[in-house]
């Protein structure tokens, strides 16, 4: 278990708009990452060190992203006014997560250009709508090259999370300690005014900590 990848729901002004944004104070370019037809998303990838990245994703004016949760926790987050919408944790097998859910991990994947697909099962985008800080669970099928931090060799690196909720609450959700995927980047829980969930991300950078 440990953690994979930071989602942004992107802003007003869209997906190309939020992620040049956040490129631009991360001094790195961002990759077009694709559709996901099942879910009814896009995103936008930004590699990160440590089989880590960022993805800013978008939601589609397109029936599936009426019906799955992913679509609708992009949905709901952008038409608040967009910013991070959860965190996910990669994991080996998510029989234990199915079974404790009482529901199966959907599929998803993604084309390149050339061809080439990323295929992936998660679960637990219903308990990330329901309660923000606890991240969903994600098990990776294929071709490992594929991952999205293999865009590009990375420079930047996930530092810091600063997450309004409790450890506890998360290990709970996670049936481990939430130390565990969390191993190599600090966490700063606040007790929450309002929604828990992702209130920034520190990276460290070529100019030095930035935090969104």
């Amino acid at each position: 278990m440990r953690m994979d990848h930071v989602s942004y729901a992107c802003e007003a002004d869209g997906l190309l708009a939020t992620t040049e944004r956040i490129a631009n104070a991360l001094g790195v370019e961002a990759v077009k990452g694709g559709v996901h037809p099942r879910f009814g998303t896009r995103n936008m990838i930004i590699p990160l060190t440590d089989h880590h990245y960022l993805e800013v994703v978008e939601v589609l004016d397109h029936p599936a992203s009426d019906k799955a949760p992913f679509g609708q926790a992009v949905r709901a987050r952008s038409a608040a006014g967009g910013g991070w919408m959860g965190w996910c944790v990669e994991v080996q097998d998510l029989a234990p997560f199915e079974e404790r859910l009482g529901r199966e991990a959907v599929p998803g994947n993604r084309k390149f250009p050339d061809g080439r697909e990323l295929v992936w099962k998660q679960i637990g985008i219903l308990g990330l709508i329901a309660d923000p800080q606890v991240p969903y669970m994600l098990k990776w099928e294929g071709d490992p090259t594929l991952h999205p931090s293999n865009a590009y060799p990375a420079t930047v690196k996930v530092s810091k999370l600063t997450i309004a909720g409790s450890a506890e609450r998360v290990t709970e959700w996670l049936g481990e300690p939430v130390e565990k995927p969390l191993e190599d980047v600090d966490v700063e829980w606040v007790a929450p005014k309002g929604t828990p969930g992702i209130m920034s991300v520190t990276f460290e950078t070529a100019d030095g900590p930035v935090t969104i």
